[in-house]
């Protein structure tokens, strides 16, 4: 089974820039797809972005331009650069990964706030 660990939020001003970071614990081989969701209070978890195995990322429209998914297999680790933080960018935001017979695991989330 895999476990999914978040970290690297916080607060941030407009325009400023964060890197999350996702440590995954089990055999990478079995994970297909790895992403990043984030949901804010009263509203439905919505997709970021997502990285294949292969490399392959896609990003919401919201995001593009902005922000970088990528991974390094070496450490087990999905990263999320968000750069020109908007407020509106201000959520949960859930590490995912999809595993090869195609069973969700989710983090624990961790809090973005961008505010001045």
């Amino acid at each position: 089974q895999v476990q999914l660990v978040e970290s690297g939020g916080g607060l941030v001003q407009p325009g400023g820039s964060l890197r999350l970071s996702c440590a995954a614990s089990g055999s990478m081989f079995s994970i297909l797809v790895m992403g990043w969701y984030r949901q804010v209070p009263g509203k439905q978890r919505d997709l970021v972005a997502t990285i294949t195995n292969g490399g392959r990322a896609r990003y919401a429209d919201s995001v593009k331009g902005r922000f970088t998914i990528s991974r390094d297999n070496a450490k087990n680790t999905v990263y999320l650069q968000m750069n020109s933080l908007k407020p509106e960018d201000t959520a949960v935001y859930y590490c995912n990964a999809v595993s090869g017979d195609y069973v969700a695991f989710w983090g624990q989330g961790t809090q973005v706030t961008v505010s001045s």
